[in-house]
Order: C-alpha cells, then structure tokens, then sequence
C-alpha cells in the first residue's frame, strides 16, 4: 500500500506544483554553496544549463522564450548564494523582488546545446539593484541574449547595504542603457498612474 502511494503523491505533487522548478533551486544554489567560494558583490557568477526537450519552442528546435526568463531566476538565486546578499538583505528584515527586466534575444539557443548565464551587478540605487545577465553557449562562445534585471529590495537602504560589502563603497556610473531603459519605465508608469502630462 506505501508503495502505491508514494508514486500517487509525487503525481499530485507534480500536478499542482512545478516540482522540477524547486528542485533546480535547490541544486543551483545548494551546489554552488558547496562547491564554489563566495565571491564579490561586483564579480561574475556563472551557472550552466543544457536545452532539453523540456525547454523548446512549438517547433521543437530551440529554447522557447519563457524558458530564458526562468534561467535566469536560478541565476539570480545563485548570485544572491555566492555574495552572501541575500542572507544580508534577510537579516536587517528586507526582501527581494523582481520589479523588472529587460530581455534581448540575439539568436537562438538549439535544442541539446550547453550554455551558461553569466550574472554581474552593474549598478544600484537606493531601492534596488540592476543586473546584467547573458546567455553564452558553451560550443561557441556567442552571446544568445542579454537581460537587465531590476532586483526590488524591500524595507532596506540600498546603497548603505551594499556599501557594506568589498567592493561595493564606490558606485559605478550608471550605463547608457540601463539609464534609458529606466526613462521609458517611468515614463510607462506615469501612463499607468494617469498622468496627463506626457
């Protein structure tokens, strides 16, 4: 009777969760916390990943488009992992949420190819921190695609928390396409909000 259940539960389980997302979590980031030393806010983290049958488009021939933004969820986890932020943004009572992102396919990644997403702050405010993620392939080294992402961080001063880290004293310039690209999102929300005046 147990042996019949378990194979019940794991069905159900797959069925109203996304199972396989959390246990690529807790891989990504269990691994990295294991084998990898912790690194500089400012470095790189690199994470790797391999298109599978699972991660194709309608054609069945590369990574479909949602499956980008996913990857780059546990590449985001295991940067938080390998800097020790998010344990630093947990312990003056904030948190952390995605507030946007900006994604440039440049060409596809084919189906059973590797790749890695490489994940580097690039900049921060006192709200939040923006990072630069790209998708390389393995095989070639090129450039698939490119995303900023807009990391929301809750209840905490950000600059006075990642002046705290080496490497984090000094503020870089803000880059050309992160500036604009946050002018076009305020200019969105001021839309949104139902301002007149634009």
């Amino acid at each position: 009777m147990v042996c019949l259940c378990l194979p019940v539960l794991l069905l159900i389980l797959y069925i109203i969760w996304d199972v396989n997302y959390f246990i690529r979590v807790i891989f990504t980031v269990g691994l990295g916390r294991l084998l990898q030393k912790k690194v500089k806010i400012t470095d790189k983290t690199t994470i790797y990943g391999f298109c599978t049958t699972q991660d194709v488009d309608i054609f069945i021939r590369h990574m479909n488009n949602a499956r980008y933004l996913r990857e780059l969820d546990f590449a985001r986890f295991h940067y938080y992992g390998l800097t020790g932020l998010y344990e630093e943004v947990k312990k003056t009572g904030g948190g952390a949420v995605q507030g946007a992102s900006n994604i440039r396919y440049r060409r596809t990644i084919p189906i059973f190819n590797a790749y890695k997403v490489e994940t580097k702050l690039i900049w921060w405010d006192e709200k939040a921190i923006y990072l630069e993620q790209k998708f390389v392939t393995v095989s070639d080294g090129f450039v698939r695609a490119i995303a900023i992402s807009k990391q929301c961080i809750t209840k905490v001063n950000v600059l006075e928390l990642i002046a705290k880290f080496p490497g984090g004293e000094n503020r870089p310039e803000c880059p050309k396409e992160l500036r604009l690209w946050l002018e076009a999102s305020e200019i969105s929300s001021q839309k949104l909000r139902g301002n007149k005046d634009d």
